[in-house]
Parts: structure tokens; sequence; C-alpha cells
């Protein structure tokens, strides 16, 4: 399983992953972002991505799955690599106060009816309970980064690696 990470980072950055003209500037750059904490702060949703994104669409993993704003929780924006090792998306500010305003909505009992229509069979033997839990508490983070990311007209850049 991969581990995800969303960033909250300024427009002269996102503008430098715009511009990047392969993938190997584009992981450049989000090495530099991770490694010197770019922006105004980041929310490690590590494995809970996966089933974040499943819960907030129609229970499986896709770029195009569920509704805008929610669907671009996760994999939303500009997609900027994506591929068998990672993914790199963007968010624009208005996405993000989008994104913002549309998770605060969503209380556990919302993302629990979203969990459970994950298809097991498609997402692996951790589903049930446990998952869940950990899932929420992600999610719960993940919330409060977005209305942070939103409040200060930051761009967000989702990466996935393993």
């Amino acid at each position: 399983m991969t581990l995800g990470v969303h960033f909250a980072i300024d427009a002269e950055t996102a503008g430098r992953l715009l511009a990047a003209a392969n993938d190997g500037e584009v992981a450049a750059l989000v090495e530099e972002i991770e490694g010197e904490a770019i922006g105004v702060g980041h929310c490690d949703t590590d494995k809970a991505w996966d089933a974040i994104h499943r819960s907030l669409t129609d229970g499986y993993l896709g770029f195009e799955n569920g509704s805008y704003p929610l669907n671009a929780a996760v994999l939303g924006g500009v997609p900027l690599h994506e591929g068998d090792d990672w993914i790199v998306c963007l968010l624009a500010p208005d996405q993000v106060r989008d994104v913002a305003d549309a998770v605060a909505e969503v209380g556990r009992e919302a993302l629990r009816a979203g969990y459970d229509r994950i298809d097991v069979e498609d997402y692996g033997p951790e589903f049930g309970d446990e998952d869940f839990a950990y899932t929420w508490a992600n999610f719960a983070d993940l919330v409060v980064f977005f209305r942070e990311a939103a409040d200060a007209g930051s761009h967000v850049v989702f990466t996935v690696a393993q």
C-alpha cells in the first residue's frame, strides 16, 4: 500500500510544478516540497487516502469517480503524474475552497455510509471497523488541513508514493 500526503503550497511553487517539463522535474519538485515543507502545512493521510477517496465517491478508486468537489479531496485537480509508483495532483485555490467547504459537511455517519459502499474485493482485506476508525481519524485531520489551506489561499498538491 502507498502513503499519501497533502501539501499546502504557494502560487510560485504551484507554477513551478505546472511548468515542469517531465516526470523527473515533477519528482524533484515534490522532493523539494517534502524536504523543505514549503507552504502552510501538510497532512499525512498515510494509507487512509485510498479509503477516504472511495468513501467520498462511489466506493472505487479512480480519478473520475464521484462528484465534484468531494472527489477532488484526494485525486482531484491537475494530474501531474500518474504511474505505478506515484501520483501527483494539484488543486488551485478555488478548488481548495470548494473541497474545504464540502468535506466540512461530511460527518462520521456520512463517511461511514460511503465506506460501507466500498467493494471489499476491489479494496482489500483491511476493510472493517478498525480500518474505518483509521480512515475517519485521517479524514478528520484532512478536514482541518483543507480549511487552513483554503483560508490561506493556498494551492494543494497531493502525492502518493510507495
